[in-house]
């Protein structure tokens, strides 16, 4: 009876919980209007931000050529000042790695440029294309919403361990791996891909509203597409999109945006 009037309590808990966060933390992603649930303060998150920025720079192979500098922080800028975010401390950097095609960024605004990413950028829309993306992720905060599922996804590990009657540590551990699995695999996964697909969205909306050629976002993800081939992973054991998935949604983005009226 008292494990029954314990679990009954606990679902209780829960409940609250999950109202309390509901009508306390949900957002609305920039441009699409998506209901987020961020636990985060933007203070703590943008601090968080500003750490990691400054042990990377400390760390990375900072590119010395002033010429590429200047072309990423120019277009970093017109793109940063078209997100009308000025609380942002904006900062834009280059890594010297010819070896990774990739960028990112990080909470309040710092965006990082590895070179293995310019052959496929071209020119200064490919790399507005690249950046508007990072900056996307930026201001809908993605980093404080995965942070906040996977907070969610930590809670409800901890409630499957007291709501569960098992008392053999191999059961429970075997629930518990299953639970990470699942948490992984059907949500955290597929929520990544969606956040990828959104800060597409933001990203050319930015292109656009800063002076670059919106289309230009498709030719880079389709010189990407060309490069990897068949080497890309299984979609849902992937952190982003496919190729042809991210190509096909900014095309049918696009096309809803400037449709003739």
């Amino acid at each position: 009876m008292q494990n029954i009037t314990v679990t009954k309590s606990l679902r209780q808990i829960i409940i609250l919980l999950a109202v309390v966060f509901f009508f306390t933390s949900c957002k609305d992603a920039p441009l699409t209007e998506r209901k987020q649930l961020i636990l985060i303060p933007e203070s703590s998150e943008m601090r968080m931000g500003e750490d990691a920025f400054r042990n990377i720079k400390e760390k990375a192979a900072l590119s010395q050529n002033q010429d590429l500098i200047n072309q990423v922080k120019k277009v970093g800028n017109r793109i940063a000042k078209a997100s009308n975010r000025t609380d942002y401390q904006w900062e834009f950097i280059v890594i010297e790695d010819d070896s990774t095609a990739n960028a990112f960024c990080l909470p309040g605004g710092k965006i990082g440029i590895y070179t293995g990413i310019l052959p496929y950028t071209k020119n200064e829309t490919g790399l507005a294309a690249v950046i508007g993306h990072e900056v996307g992720h930026a201001i809908a905060r993605h980093g404080a919403e995965r942070m906040s599922t996977a907070l969610v996804a930590k809670a409800g590990q901890i409630a499957l361990n007291l709501i569960v009657d098992v008392d053999d540590p191999m059961v429970l551990d075997a629930l518990n791996q299953a639970y990470g699995l699942g948490t992984q695999v059907g949500v955290i996964l597929p929520f990544s891909r969606r956040q990828e697909l959104e800060a597409d969205r933001i990203g050319v909306g930015l292109m656009e509203k800063a002076g670059y050629n919106p289309i230009g976002s498709i030719e880079f993800w389709k010189r990407m597409k060309q490069e990897r081939k068949e080497q890309q992973p299984l979609v849902y054991l992937s952190t982003h999109p496919v190729d042809d998935k991210r190509i096909a949604e900014i095309e049918k983005f696009l096309q809803s945006q400037y449709r003739p009226k």
